[in-house]
C-alpha cells in the first residue's frame, strides 16, 4: 500500500517546530506518488529561515532529541556553523519520529543560502529539489526575494535542459533531463539509490511538471515546440542553432558558467566568458560539455553533504538511514525496470493513460505565482 500524505496532515507536522519559518515544503515519496513508493515512507521536509543560529537555538529547546548525540550537547552556535561552513548549507535531522506515528527528515536552511543556490547554482542541490514539483506548506512572502529566485530557477532549467537536449525529442525525455539535472553526477546514483529513481519520478508526476512547466514554457516559444497536447510521448522539437545555444549559455547561473569559461580555457586562465559561450556554443559537443560542468557541481555537494550528514545524523542513524536506502533499492530492483518493460514506448504510453484518467482536482496547489 503506498500512502501519499496530504498538504494538511503535512501543515500539522509544523506545529511542534519553532514559528520562524519563511518558506516550508514536501517532497519524496511520502508527498508524491511514485512507481516504486513502498509503505512507511519517511517524509521529507525543508525548512527555510531568516536566523538559522535562532532557529536552531529554538527547536534545541523544543526538540532536543531531534539533534544526534554529540551535536545536541554542542549547542545552536557549534550545529549553526557546521550548517554554514559544510557541504551544501542545510542542516538535516534525520529518522524523527513525531507524535502521529510518521517518521520525517527534516532539513534547515537560511533564506540566503537558498537563494544564491537558485540564482547561482553553487551547489545545485536544494535548487535541483526545487526543479520538481514540491508541495509547499508555508508559501514564502512576496517581499522577499525567494518568489523571483523559485522562478528563475525553473527558466534555468530549461534553458539548461534544451542544450542537453537533441532537436527533436519527446516531453516525457525533456522533463527527465530536467529532473536528472541534480541526479546526474550524484556518487549516490553508483549505489544506494535506484538507477530508475528518474523515470519512477518523473512518470507518475506528468501532470505536476507539466503544471509546473506551463507558464515557464511560454517563455521559450521561439526556441522550442512542446505540442500543447496531453501526448505526452508527441515529438517536440526545438531550435539548435548556434544563435539559439548563445542564448541559453547565457542565461544559464553564474556558476555553471564559470565551470563552461574554465572547461573551455583549460584551466583557470582568465578568459572572456561571452567569447568563450560563443565559442562553446559552436562545439557540436557543446551539450556533452555543459553536462560534466553540471555532474561535477552535484559530485562534489553530493559527497559533501553525505560526508556532513554522518557528522549531524550520528552514526547509528546513519547507518540505520544508509541500510534502509540499500534494502529501498534492492527491493525496487527486483522488480522490472521501466527500460524492460518498455516496448516501443509502450510503459510511457501507460503511464500517460493512467495520468489522464486520473481525476485532477479543481484547485492545484502551485509553488510560485507566475
Amino acid at each position: 500500500m503506498e500512502k501519499i500524505i496530504g498538504s494538511q496532515q503535512l501543515r500539522g507536522m509544523l506545529k511542534g517546530f519553532p514559528k520562524n519559518i519563511k518558506f516550508c515544503f514536501a517532497y519524496g515519496s511520502a508527498a508524491f506518488k511514485q512507481l516504486t513508493n513502498l509503505s512507511n515512507n519517511m517524509v521529507d521536509l525543508v525548512f527555510v529561515v531568516r536566523n538559522v543560529n535562532q532557529w536552531h537555538a529554538e527547536n534545541l529547546e523544543l526538540n532536543p532529541k531531534h539533534y544526534a548525540q554529540p551535536m545536541r550537547f554542542f549547542g545552536h552556535r557549534v550545529i549553526t556553523n557546521i550548517q554554514e561552513n559544510w557541504g551544501a548549507k542545510i542542516y538535516y535531522n534525520t529518522l524523527v519520529k513525531m507524535t502521529d506515528g510518521h517518521i520525517i527528515k527534516y532539513g534547515i536552511v537560511s533564506e540566503v543560502s537558498l537563494i544564491e543556490d537558485l540564482l547561482d547554482w553553487n551547489d545545485l542541490y536544494l535548487a535541483g529539489r526545487l526543479h520538481k514539483p514540491v508541495k509547499v506548506l508555508v508559501e514564502p512572502s512576496e517581499s522577499s526575494q525567494l518568489p523571483t529566485a523559485l522562478v528563475q530557477n525553473l527558466h534555468s532549467a530549461v534553458h539548461a535542459a534544451l542544450l542537453l537536449l537533441p532537436q527533436h525529442f519527446t516531453e516525457v525525455e525533456f522533463y527527465k533531463t530536467i529532473a536528472g539535472l541534480s541526479y546526474n553526477g550524484d556518487f549516490r546514483m553508483t549505489f544506494g539509490e535506484n538507477k530508475e529513481k528518474i523515470s519512477n519520478i518523473v512518470l507518475p508526476q506528468l501532470a505536476h511538471f507539466k503544471e509546473l512547466y506551463t507558464p515557464i514554457l511560454q517563455h521559450f516559444e521561439n526556441y522550442v515546440d512542446i505540442p500543447k497536447s496531453e501526448a505526452m510521448v508527441a515529438q517536440c522539437s526545438q531550435d539548435t542553432s548556434p544563435t539559439t545555444k548563445i542564448h541559453h549559455l547565457n542565461q544559464l547561473p553564474r556558476i555553471p558558467q564559470v565551470k563552461l569559461v574554465r572547461a573551455w580555457s583549460q584551466g583557470p586562465r582568465s578568459k572572456d566568458t561571452e567569447d568563450c559561450l560563443r565559442a562553446i556554443a559552436y562545439d557540436p559537443e557543446c551539450g556533452q560539455i555543459l553536462d560534466q560542468c553540471l555532474r561535477e557541481i552535484v559530485w562534489k555537494s553530493s559527497v559533501t553533504q553525505s560526508l556532513k550528514g554522518i557528522v549531524t545524523a550520528g552514526f547509528v542513524k546513519s547507518v540505520q538511514y544508509s541500510t534502509a536506502k540499500i534494502i529501498k533499492m534492492l527491493q525496487t530492483g527486483q522488480q522490472p525496470s521501466s527500460l524492460q518493460l518498455e516496448a516501443g514506448q509502450s510503459k510511457v504510453d501507460s503511464i500517460v493513460e493512467s495520468v489522464k484518467s486520473r481525476t485532477q482536482p479543481k484547485t492545484t496547489e502551485k509553488r510560485v505565482e507566475q
